[in-house]
This record gives C-alpha cells, sequence and structure tokens, in this order.
C-alpha cells in the first residue's frame, strides 16, 4: 500500500505539473503571490503506523498499518518573496492494527485495534521557488501539536491488564513538497508530507512485569500523507 500511494502521489504531482504547462501561457492569479495573508482549506490521505524500538531488541508486536482522511484550514503569512509561514489546523482520522506474538503471559498471536481520530495543529515553514508559468515548486517543514480524542490515557487499568493507553498530547514534526497550480478562480496545491512522532507515545505501566514497560523503548506514530489543497 505504501508503494501504492508513492507511486500514485508522484503521478499526480507530475500529471498536473506537466497539465499546467500545456495549457495556453496565461499567466492567472496574478496578483495572489502579493498577498500579505491568505486562507485556504485541504482535503487528503494517510497511510500511519508505529515505530517501536525495544530496550532488548527482543520484538514482540508487528504493526499493520491503515489508511485514514486528513481534513483542515490554512492559515498563511507572507514573510518574504519566496517564504512564507503556514498554520494547518484539521483533523487526522486513522486506524492500525496491532499483533502480539511473544507477549509473556499473555495470548500469542493476538489483535488489537487502534483507532485514532487527532487534532493537529501543525506550523509550517513553506519555502517557495520562483513561479514558473502556472505552477510554483516548493518544500515545507514543521513541528505540530497532535491531540489524541481517541486517547485512554486516564483509564485506571494497565496495558497488562488488557487495555493499550496511549498519551493525549503529542508532538510531530513532517516535511514535504508540493507544487502549487494557478488555475483561472482558484490555486490547486497538492502535497506530499512524511510525519513522524518527537514524543514516545505510550503510556508505560505500572506493573514491572509488564512487557510494555520493560521491553519497550520508544512507540510513536509515523505516517505518509497526501494532501489536496484549494486557496
Amino acid at each position: 500500500m505504501k508503494k501504492v500511494i508513492l507511486i500514485l502521489s508522484f503521478i499526480l504531482l507530475s500529471w498536473t505539473g506537466m497539465f499546467a504547462q500545456k495549457k495556453e501561457r496565461v499567466e492567472y492569479r496574478q496578483n495572489w503571490d502579493k498577498q500579505t495573508v491568505f486562507w485556504g482549506y485541504y482535503l487528503g490521505i494517510n497511510r500511519k503506523e508505529f515505530k517501536i524500538s525495544y530496550l532488548n531488541n527482543t520484538s514482540f508486536v508487528d504493526v499493520e498499518p491503515g489508511v485514514g482522511f486528513e481534513v483542515g484550514l490554512i492559515g498563511d503569512l507572507r514573510l518574504h518573496k519566496n517564504i512564507s509561514l503556514r498554520l494547518e489546523p484539521g483533523l487526522s482520522s486513522n486506524s492500525k492494527t496491532l499483533v502480539y506474538t511473544q507477549i509473556p503471559g499473555g495470548e500469542k498471536d493476538s489483535l488489537r485495534q487502534v483507532n485514532g481520530t487527532y487534532l493537529r495543529i501543525p506550523l509550517l515553514l513553506k519555502l517557495n521557488a520562483d513561479r514558473y508559468n502556472n505552477i510554483r515548486p516548493y518544500l515545507v517543514g514543521g513541528v505540530s501539536y497532535d491531540y489524541n480524542f481517541s486517547s485512554n490515557q486516564d483509564n485506571p487499568n494497565d496495558n497488562f491488564d488488557g487495555e493499550f493507553r496511549m498519551k493525549k498530547n503529542n508532538f510531530t514534526y513532517e516535511i514535504g513538497a508540493g507544487i502549487d497550480i494557478y488555475l483561472p478562480y482558484f490555486i490547486f496545491s497538492p502535497s506530499i508530507r512524511g510525519v513522524f512522532a518527537i514524543n514516545n507515545e505510550l503510556v508505560k505501566d505500572n506493573n514491572p512485569n509488564s512487557p510494555w514497560t520493560g521491553q519497550i523503548d520508544y512507540f510513536g506514530t509515523r505516517g505518509l500523507f497526501l494532501k489536496l489543497a484549494f486557496h
């Protein structure tokens, strides 16, 4: 699935760029880049999984990634001809599957579905190339605060006792590339983003014999996003 998303994303960016160049060379939205502030919205899909590292290099969890959706708003502040500061608050939803293979004292090869809906508030720096006809490539990167609505952090039960607990408040960083396509009535801007957790999202158990406490060093989200923005 990851390869399919990458291939489709590459085809989309290539096709939209070629299409924009083949059109009659009339420069649309010529005054758009002179604005100090502008707004927009985005829709998209994501593919998320978990990065897990262990203290003793003994793996007992396999992750089956899932595909979800993205929706949100865009606020852009132009700092320079080729630099802008961007805020992209939105909702991100996804479902992943954990397969336990070697849990001490637990059932082997058991499954757990991890559903997550996040409020994401990315603060990004957008670096724009110079406009060529009706296209303009760009790079984007920054950090995000992610609030997990599906978190059961406050559940008194430990992971070892049957509950899998994730933290409510998390931070990620993201990097990506995209292209602005100037059309007669709006700007269409597809982009590809890589998103990676900064903090450990797993709530450690109180039980010292739990494998979640004694074996896992880091547990964090990572994902690939395809965003379609409209300004």
